[in-house]
């Protein structure tokens, strides 16, 4: 038996008994989606049946004070789906007299109804072929073709999509989304899984390759790794010196002389003697700690201020000398240089 008939008749044998499978009514089942949305079925049922007693059709909640529609929907958290469901319904009351629109285009176009939403509304309501592809969809076709992409990347969520669309039936949409979803919310589970008793573990590749328990995989947020920056603002008179960045986030904008470590306060004088060509007496005459944070990297960084008492040759050639007040205008820094800089002149009135 293929996947889709295997699926299919689990479905039939051990699906739940949900008010919002014994309906097609749009409006019914675009409001159990929406309230399902971050929420588990034993919470949201309660909360479906409230409303649609409630509010029994579209123009029903469209006519609803908003107050009124929140209150009805404490307790069940994120609260802009219900602002949303609410704007919706007016939209759909005011521009479709009442009736849920059929088509991808005009479903998806409404507010708080995103692709997998839409697919549901259409393929349930209307029977249209369109495969939902929820948290539980993504679990059950990771684990059958063994993908280890991770799947909130674009290169993984098309590999799913690509398995989806090989075992959608498009000659009963409606039937099979609620089945491979089911089966991942009674199943195929996200912890230990009973894959000795599944009906498709002959054909699941995780299985096979022991990959079970890795899959889905999620590339999640990124790593931020701490990095350490010392800069050395070296002044002469009313001048200062500055590099252009070649590289980086902050490429092709300019900063002081950098290097990429943390220096123990006893060794900077040495560390900026490192930066000139010909010696020279320094003087340090301020510091200036801060942290800047990025998506990927916790800068910790430190500023020194040195006085020098001659013009400087540099050893690297491209460190140059501006004028003070140029750096941030003429030459655009970024803005964990502008705050030591900012916080410079100030102090310096």
């Amino acid at each position: 038996m293929s996947i889709t008939n295997e699926l299919i008749a689990w479905y039939k044998k051990h699906k739940r008994d949900l008010p919002w499978r014994n309906t097609t009514n749009p409006y019914f089942i675009w409001l159990s989606e929406i309230m399902l949305q971050q929420t588990r079925v034993k919470q949201g049922l309660p909360y479906y049946l409230k409303f649609i007693d409630k509010y029994p059709t579209v123009k029903d909640m469209a006519s609803a004070d908003e107050s009124e529609i929140l209150s009805l929907w404490q307790g069940l958290g994120y609260y802009s789906r219900a602002r949303n469901m609410h704007y919706t319904a007016k939209v759909i009351s005011e521009e479709y007299n009442g009736d849920f629109p059929s088509t991808y285009k005009e479903v998806l176009a409404l507010k708080g109804i995103g692709e997998y939403t839409a697919a549901a509304i259409l393929s349930f309501s209307f029977k249209q072929a369109y495969p939902v592809i929820d948290g539980n969809v993504f679990r059950v076709i990771s684990r059958l073709y063994n993908i280890s992409k991770p799947i909130d990347t674009p290169i993984g969520k098309r590999e799913i999509e690509e398995a989806v669309h090989s075992i959608f039936d498009v000659q009963q949409p409606d039937i099979w989304n609620q089945a491979i979803m089911e089966f991942g919310a009674l199943h195929c589970t996200p912890r230990n899984p009973d894959c000795q008793s599944c009906v498709l573990n002959t054909k699941c590749l995780a299985l096979a390759n022991n990959t079970t328990n890795q899959l889905p995989v999620k590339q999640g947020k990124v790593k931020v790794v701490q990095v350490h920056h010392t800069y050395f603002n070296f002044m002469w008179q009313n001048k200062t010196y500055i590099v252009k960045r070649e590289s980086g986030i902050w490429k092709n904008m300019y900063q002081f002389p950098l290097l990429e470590e943390a220096i123990e306060t006893k060794d900077i004088i040495l560390s900026a003697l490192n930066q000139l060509d010909t010696p020279q007496n320094l003087t340090i005459i301020s510091d200036y700690n801060a942290t800047h944070l990025l998506s990927h990297r916790k800068i910790i960084a430190k500023f020194y201020t040195i006085e020098l008492e001659k013009p400087p040759i540099f050893s690297k050639s491209n460190i140059f000398e501006i004028e003070l007040d140029q750096l941030g205008n003429k030459y655009p820094t970024s803005v964990l240089t502008l705050n030591y800089w900012d916080q410079k002149k100030k102090h310096d009135k």
